[in-house]
């Protein structure tokens, strides 16, 4: 029911932005670079080590940060993004939504990592 919503939301917010499209899909496009790339270091390490774990979203935020400015430098040169609002509005929303796939993408991979790891503990306990 969230997919569908979410999925609602974001075509429903592609229509209602028709006119400055570009914009929309220059949001969607900057938010889930940046919200992947920081995802991506900061979930590289285990939480054995509490002082990596904190370098690692420190560098996902300042990942986020650059993708981001980069972005927008990008879109405001090829006169991509023309309307600040839409594009703004869009980048907001998809931040949120793209971290909240990733954070049930992750979910996902952890609990299939948890079962794995029981699994094989099974495995070997009755051999």
């Amino acid at each position: 029911m969230k997919f569908a919503l979410i999925f609602l939301m974001s075509t429903l917010g592609g229509v209602l932005s028709g006119e400055h499209f570009h914009s929309f899909m220059a949001g969607l496009g900057i938010a889930s670079v940046a919200v992947g790339t920081g995802y991506w270091l900061a979930f590289r390490c285990s939480t054995r080590y509490p002082q990596l774990t904190l370098l690692l979203l420190l560098m996902g935020m300042m990942a986020k940060m650059a993708v981001t400015i980069a972005g927008v430098m990008w879109g405001l040169e090829a006169n991509v993004i023309n309307s600040p609002i839409v594009f703004a509005l869009s980048y907001l929303f998809f931040s949120i939504v793209v971290t909240y796939l990733y954070s049930k993408l992750r979910e996902f991979q952890m609990a299939r990592a948890t079962a794995a790891t029981e699994a094989n503990k099974l495995k070997t306990k009755t051999a």
